[in-house]
């Protein structure tokens, strides 16, 4: 477009890392981000920016963001193989998020073309939705998969010499880049082990985790159990079973076969 400035080169970045990629691709869902219980941005045209060791992110039209809450700002940022960022506040009521809202008005050509489009800082919003779901933690990348499958294989978990679960009726999620997690029935767990916790964490793909410590005769281990509560509708199969960090206790055996 003529009234578009000539984007700069960043030959060096990318002669260094050859192997950097930043894919922009398109979304049909429908995108919309909340501050302080209002929607500041709703838009059906989000570009997915997927880049070499980072977490996926939206980019949004500018045009399909609210500017009555977006206040410009003079901080600055610059990436070498994006180029120089400018920065937004937001504002909704009482509530600011500085710099929260950030844009590359000329990247550099060898990156995508990112004029027109801005990004906010995900945990600097109150919420994201796609379609009418929330969504947490970061966008879903849409190459990266869950699998959740129903199994009879039998599982123990080891701690401390003694086997604390048991059960023949789990599912095994099965996540891209993951190990394979199992998650139990609560009544596979034995009863008197499993403590209350106050930690949560969210994930993308299945929603809100919550948490219990473990307490085995005199040992305490914060935080060794997870579960989902209320999962996402795509992980549904996982509600309320609960997993062990494999990580941290002796031993997770998953039989071969129907045997034990």
């Amino acid at each position: 477009m003529a009234d578009q400035p000539i984007r700069s080169r960043s030959t060096r970045a990318y002669q260094e890392r050859p192997d950097y990629k930043i894919l922009f691709e398109p979304t049909a869902r429908r995108i919309r981000v909340a501050f302080n219980g209002t929607i500041v941005a709703d838009t059906t045209r989000a570009m997915l920016m997927l880049e070499s060791k980072h977490l996926p992110v939206y980019y949004l039209p500018l045009e399909d963001i609210r500017q009555d809450a977006l206040t410009r700002t003079e901080h600055r940022s610059h990436c070498p193989f994006k180029g120089d960022a400018v920065y937004w506040t937001v504002t909704v009521g009482d509530r600011s998020a500085e710099n929260a809202l950030w844009a590359y008005p000329d990247p550099f050509v060898e990156a995508p073309d990112l004029r027109g489009y801005a990004a906010f800082y995900w945990d600097r919003m109150g919420a994201w939705f796609e379609e009418d779901e929330e969504i947490f933690g970061h966008p879903r990348d849409p190459h990266h998969r869950v699998d959740t499958i129903r199994s009879r294989r039998q599982v123990d978990v080891i701690l401390a010499g003694e086997t604390i679960a048991t059960s023949r009726d789990s599912v095994f999620v099965f996540e891209t880049g993951m190990r394979t997690r199992y998650y139990l029935p609560r009544s596979a767990v034995r009863p008197d082990i499993l403590m209350p916790s106050d930690t949560k964490t969210v994930c993308p793909y299945k929603g809100r985790a919550s948490y219990h410590t473990v307490r085995l005769g005199d040992r305490t281990l914060r935080d060794l159990v997870w579960y989902y509560p209320q999962p996402t509708a795509a992980c549904a199969a996982i509600a309320d079973l609960v997993c062990f960090y494999e990580e941290k206790v002796d031993a997770v055996r998953v039989a071969s076969g129907d045997g034990a």
